[in-house]
């Protein structure tokens, strides 16, 4: 009976063990099946030849002004980024595979960066007219930020220089605000896959989670400082006291401003903003309830000089639509660096379309008249030793109340006698 029992036990037990046996290796085969790759040939040597056809052979199938439209930038600027991207990048020199094929062209992976982020469209949207797949789309897309990021960052995102300093002085003056080097503001980019643990920092009122940028930018659009990374729901106060915005000045490594108004004369140069930000000496706000005609005419003229950096959001969004459509990266760092890389493009194709949308003449700073009234110092930067003591007495004078106060004064008498004369013929 026992053996019996035994027999039919092994029995059971083999028959169940071959039963597992097998339907894990039919699991496994069916999992082998469903992750194989299938191999898609997409004849990339055609995709290129079509590039080069449409955009830059010697009779090319569309004109300039479509070339613009579509890369977002002139077709001598794009050229120099394919050039030094190329001679300088590992990724974008064009190989050869073991039978000697050629690889993708550096045009054919610059031009796949530049319409995603341009267009902010998905990775795979460029196949089937520049024959590559998304996962080499992501790369080149990657690889073109970092390498934009390496290459061109320390001349086009930078602190001014001396001379174009007393250039943004100089249209400051035109405009009505001597000592205005700029206007400084906030802008949320919104993070579509922020990580379910970061969202509550993330969210605002919206309960969508948004990334900040804060930015100074120029009377030309240029934006000459950029911070990005910042949670949503800080807002410009709580950003600024993260941002390095004035290290330079506090360290003093920034060359010093000296411009006289209404007869009084000032060493500190300041930025527009809207009315949420301190009442410092680098600030000037508008005022909101205005009382008289000159204050009505300091709260116009502060408004629309103020918008110098709304314009530069706005140019910059319409330039690259990654921007501006939500954040798709997982990885924050990724995207602090697509801002970043977008904002040294901007500043590229600023600098590179500059004299043909200009609003002001510039002749008499461009002759060197002795007439201005602004001054840049540039003993400041190895006279100021970087110690304690200064370094508090620096913020001291940056975060003077009457100072501002005085200066605001200043400003609103100054642009009456400047422009108040067309108010009373108006």
């Amino acid at each position: 009976m026992d053996e019996a029992f035994d027999q039919y036990f092994d029995q059971a037990f083999d028959q169940q063990f071959e039963n597992l046996c097998n339907n894990f290796g039919d699991q496994e085969d069916e999992r082998k099946t469903r992750k194989k790759r299938i191999f898609i040939e997409r004849n990339r040597e055609e995709g290129h030849l079509r590039l080069w056809n449409d955009y830059f052979s010697d009779t090319p199938t569309y004109p300039e002004n479509l070339f613009r439209r579509r890369f977002r930038m002139n077709k001598p600027l794009f050229m120099r980024i394919v050039d030094r991207l190329s001679n300088e990048v590992s990724f974008f020199r064009q190989k050869q595979d073991v039978t000697g094929r050629l690889g993708l062209s550096a045009l054919q992976k610059c031009t796949t960066a530049i319409r995603v982020l341009a267009y902010g469209s998905a990775l795979d949207a460029v196949d089937e007219y520049l024959r590559l797949g998304a996962t080499t789309a992501r790369l080149c897309v990657e690889n073109f930020v970092e390498a934009i990021i390496d290459l061109f960052s320390d001349e086009y995102l930078r602190r001014p220089t001396p001379d174009y300093l007393q250039r943004l002085l100089h249209i400051g003056e035109l405009r009505g605000f001597s000592g205005m080097i700029g206007s400084i503001d906030c802008m949320h980019w919104e993070w579509k896959n922020c990580l379910t643990a970061w969202k509550g920092q993330y969210s605002r009122g919206s309960g969508k989670p948004t990334i900040v940028l804060e930015a100074v930018a120029s009377y030309d659009l240029w934006i000459w400082h950029a911070f990005s990374g910042p949670p949503g729901t800080l807002n410009d106060i709580n950003v600024l006291d993260r941002s390095p915005v004035f290290d330079d000045i506090i360290n003093g490594q920034a060359p010093k401003v000296n411009f006289s108004v209404n007869g009084n004369s000032y060493s500190m140069a300041y930025y527009l903003t809207d009315g949420i930000y301190p009442k410092w000496t680098t600030f000037i706000q508008s005022i909101s309830l205005p009382q008289g005609p000159k204050a009505a005419l300091f709260a116009q003229c502060q408004e629309a000089v103020r918008k110098d950096v709304e314009r530069a959001f706005g140019v910059l969004q319409a330039r690259f639509a990654i921007v501006k459509n939500p954040a798709l990266c997982w990885d924050k760092v990724k995207i602090g660096k697509i801002m970043r890389a977008c904002i040294i493009l901007h500043n590229m194709i600023v600098e590179n379309e500059r004299d043909q949308h200009t609003q002001y003449d510039v002749s008499d700073f461009q002759q060197g008249e002795g007439s201005r009234s602004s001054h840049v110092d540039l003993t400041y930067s190895t006279d100021t030793p970087t110690n304690i003591a200064n370094q508090m007495g620096v913020r001291v004078r940056i975060r003077d109340k009457q100072a501002h106060q005085q200066l605001k004064r200043d400003l609103v008498e100054h642009i009456w006698r400047k422009f108040g004369r067309d108010q009373d013929n108006n």
